[in-house]
């Protein structure tokens, strides 16, 4: 008689990119930790922040070796490249799963579970952490004129593409391996928070499919957001550029 097989856990790599959040990165470390995720991994992409981020961030991985990783890059150089940049470092270290998330605590981290199993059982390319999808929800204490920006972004952005999902513009994702190789990363042009756009629309028109589990949303406690002009101006003109211009479909 045969022993039966033991299920092999997938590599999970979180990747989140910091800058200047020094305080909250410990604490996102030790909640991944508590994690009920077998051989999960938290990779910190540091864009050489001066606030010494770069350096907790090597403390952690000293303290944790195997579990956590740094990744510096020399520039502030945007959410889109930093995300890139920890994805294909965790593609060439055999993750299956790549989860992206920010470090300033806004995405719950009690949510990955069923983000990975949703992308694990079901025929998912990609599941996103939605506000928007029934039973999520945005900051409570968010005032109303940003609330009504978020919604309107997400509507503006439907409007062009016609992704058919209901958060758009969500940072919080878990990915299948092979979705990674198969958008082509190293030709995703967008760098601020339309980088989130751009990803979901190589996705769908590759004819891949894209779920939404709901989370709440939470605003941050300490830190600045880095939210700039450029990056909304980006924000604006770069579903015009995915459906007239240029990347590959």
């Amino acid at each position: 008689m045969t022993a039966a097989s033991t299920p092999v856990s997938p590599a999970v790599v979180v990747v989140v990119p910091t800058y200047n959040e020094r305080e909250n990165l410990p604490v996102l470390a030790h909640l991944l930790a508590e994690l009920p995720v077998a051989d999960l991994r938290l990779l910190v992409v540091d864009d050489n922040s001066p606030d010494g981020t770069g350096e907790v961030a090597d403390r952690l991985a000293a303290a944790s070796p195997g579990t956590v990783g740094v990744l510096h890059r020399t520039a502030k150089d945007g959410l889109g490249r930093a995300y890139l940049a920890g994805m294909t470092r965790a593609l060439d270290e055999g993750a299956d799963v790549v989860i992206q998330m920010d470090a300033d605590l806004s995405h719950p981290v009690e949510a990955i579970p069923a983000m990975l199993d949703t992308l694990l059982t079901r025929d998912a390319a990609v599941v996103l952490g939605s506000r928007y999808a029934p039973g999520g929800s945005t900051a409570a204490d968010w005032p109303w004129h940003r609330k009504a920006l978020s919604v309107w972004a997400n509507r503006y952005v439907d409007a062009i593409l016609r992704l058919g999902v209901k958060d758009a513009t969500a940072g919080f994702k878990a990915w299948r391996a092979g979705t990674l190789r198969a958008i082509d990363l190293p030709t995703v042009r967008s760098n601020g928070y339309s980088f989130q756009v751009e990803m979901n629309y190589r996705t769908i028109t590759r004819g891949l499919t894209v779920l939404e589990v709901p989370i709440r949303f939470a605003e941050r406690v300490t830190g600045a957001s880095k939210m700039s002009l450029a990056v909304q101006v980006e924000s604006a003109l770069t579903p015009w550029r995915l459906r007239f211009g240029s990347g590959p479909r």
